[in-house]
C-alpha cells in the first residue's frame, strides 16, 4: 500500500475486510486483513483508526477480540483523490529528522568527549614526563 493515496486504501481495506468477512462468516480480526493485504499490523491499525474516525469501520467487540467491520462504506467517497502525504508519512519524515538530529548530537558529543580525553592524557603525560625529569634532577643532585 505505498504508493496509493488515502481514498484507494479506503477500498482495500474495506475490500479485504469484505472478503474475510465472506469467507469465514465473521468480522475479521485486524491481524487477518494485515496479513491478507501484506501490510503490518502497525500501519493496519493507524489506518484502520483514520477510516474509523471517519465513519467508514467500526471495531465489533466479540470474545475472541476486537475484529472489524464496514460501517459505512459511501464515506469513502468523502475522501480527497490523488497522491497525498498521509499523516504516517509525515510523521515518519519528522520522526527520521528527529533521529538524524539525535544521532548528530550524539557524534558531537562523542567526539567532545574523544578530545577532552585526549587532551586529558596529553596533560597527564606532560604531568609525568615533568614528575619524570624532577626525579631524575632529584636523583643527580644526591649522587
Amino acid at each position: 500500500m505505498k504508493d496509493l493515496d488515502l481514498y484507494q486504501k479506503a477500498h482495500l481495506l474495506v475490500a479485504a475486510i469484505r472478503i474475510l468477512e465472506f469467507q469465514h462468516h465473521s468480522p475479521p480480526a485486524i491481524e487477518a486483513v494485515c496479513r491478507l493485504l501484506s501490510i503490518s499490523v502497525e500501519e493496519g491499525g493507524f489506518f484502520f483508526r483514520k477510516f474509523e474516525e471517519s465513519g467508514i469501520l467500526e471495531a465489533v467487540e466479540s470474545p475472541q477480540g476486537i475484529r472489524l467491520a464496514v460501517l459505512d462504506h459511501t464515506r469513502i467517497e468523502e475522501i480527497p483523490r490523488g497522491v497525498s502525504e498521509t499523516l504516517l508519512d509525515k510523521e515518519l519524515k519528522n520522526f527520521q529528522i528527529a533521529r538524524k538530529g539525535f544521532t548528530q548530537k550524539i557524534e558531537s558529543f562523542q567526539a567532545a568527549q574523544a578530545e577532552k580525553k585526549k587532551q586529558m592524557f596529553a596533560e597527564l603525560e606532560k604531568n609525568l614526563n615533568q614528575a619524570s625529569k624532577r626525579n631524575r634532577v632529584c636523583a643527580n643532585q644526591d649522587k
